[in-house]
């Protein structure tokens, strides 16, 4: 079995940018830790990526906080991770969960069986959204979640996310 990390959305806008949280940056350390445990060909990322006309979208009318714009400063990788995703596996997402990435993990799981584990930002949007896509794809893999290193727009989204993962057969795990 094959264990992979997922890494998802550590961008500079959700870090200490436009929707930068202390609790998003807290994280930080963590997550590089994190990345630095796995070999590097089983590191995956996810980066939330928007156009100019974000505020135009379904996503943006219900967020109207311009965020990740592709090529943007915010858009990038936080650095330090940055550094430590290079020659990872990024994928480019236009929304919450990136089913192009849910299809490549469960395409790779049929060639040898994958344990998945994500962290990242945010715990209540993003990583939740993710975990459930890639439960739905792949039923019978090991999904896990370190809540150490995620963090959501509030403690309390945080939690309730983590519930709701738990719920559906999603490890919370250190």
């Amino acid at each position: 079995m094959r264990k992979v990390l997922v890494v998802i959305d550590m961008q500079r806008d959700f870090v200490d940018g436009a929707l930068g949280t202390p609790e998003a940056q807290q994280i930080v350390e963590p997550v590089m830790r994190k990345i630095r445990s796995y070999p590097s060909g089983n590191v995956y990322a996810t980066r939330d990526t928007h156009t100019e006309d974000y505020l135009n979208t379904a996503e943006g009318r219900s967020l109207p906080v311009t965020h990740c714009v592709k090529g943007s400063e915010g858009w990038e990788l936080y650095p330090g991770i940055r550094e430590l995703l290079e020659g990872a596996v990024i994928v480019d997402k236009p929304t919450f969960g990136s089913i192009e990435l849910a299809r490549m993990l469960a395409e790779e799981n049929q060639k040898e069986e994958l344990e998945v584990e994500l962290v990242g930002l945010c715990t209540d949007i993003c990583v939740v959204s993710n975990a459930l896509l890639f439960k739905a794809y792949m039923p019978e893999i090991k999904i896990s979640v370190d809540p150490s290193c995620c963090a959501g727009v509030t403690k309390e989204s945080h939690e309730a996310a983590l519930r709701t993962m738990q719920m559906c057969q999603i490890f919370l795990e250190p």
